[in-house]
């Protein structure tokens, strides 16, 4: 018996080009794949109707994310494979996709040997997480705190910008928006108010 005898996948992806080149792909590699999904909602259907042994779930879904799937199906089972596999080569994602439970992040502009590869380490060693640039994106959200792009940008116009109002004008942002980023900021850095972020963004380098 092979090592993909017994494994089902389904295969959660909004563009049917990709629902068809990875069906292709799977069957060619001696796996079942026994549904797909174009949707947040199809997906946990099929999830609880299929039972499936590993997912291939994008991130972007047209009625929601699909950081949200993978979230719902590592608390139901610790043993299911899930690859999340997205345009999508941000650390943010990288990083989202290993703290909901995912077992391997790949990008879809990636062969689709390395898709396959992702496939069977999820198979393998589902609470394991392989993604390529994982230990760098670590690295860089060590150095900067785990702050976003989009926070950054906000920390960084602290000093000159001055007001939520200015902030959000130059970032063609809510005010809200912007408070919301500041709340998010001032939670990652330990601090209280905007004095004591650039403060510390001014001593780690954050900002110049």
């Amino acid at each position: 018996m092979s090592q993909q005898e017994g494994q089902s996948v389904l295969i959660i992806d909004d563009h049917q080009v990709v629902r068809e080149g990875l069906r292709n792909a799977l069957s060619r590699e001696g796996y079942v794949v026994v549904g797909e999904a174009a949707s947040k909602t199809e997906a946990f259907a099929q999830i609880a109707h299929k039972n499936p042994t590993i997912i291939i779930v994008d991130l972007h879904l047209p009625d929601g994310s699909g950081l949200e799937v993978v979230e719902w199906a590592r608390r139901i089972s610790s043993t299911i494979g899930i690859v999340v596999l997205t345009l999508s080569d941000s650390d943010e994602h990288l990083l989202a996709a290993l703290h909901a439970g995912a077992s391997a992040f790949v990008n879809k502009s990636a062969p689709l040997s390395e898709v396959i590869a992702a496939v069977r380490h999820s198979a393998t060693s589902p609470l394991t997480f392989s993604g390529e640039g994982l230990s760098l994106a670590l690295k860089r959200q060590s150095d900067t705190y785990g702050l976003t792009p989009r926070e950054m940008e906000v920390l960084a116009l602290i000093p000159n910008a001055g007001t939520s109002a200015n902030i959000a004008t130059l970032l063609y942002i809510t005010e809200a928006t912007v408070k919301s980023h500041l709340a998010s900021i001032y939670r990652k850095l330990s601090v209280t108010n905007r004095t004591e972020a650039v403060v510390i963004a001014l001593k780690n380098g954050l900002v110049s």
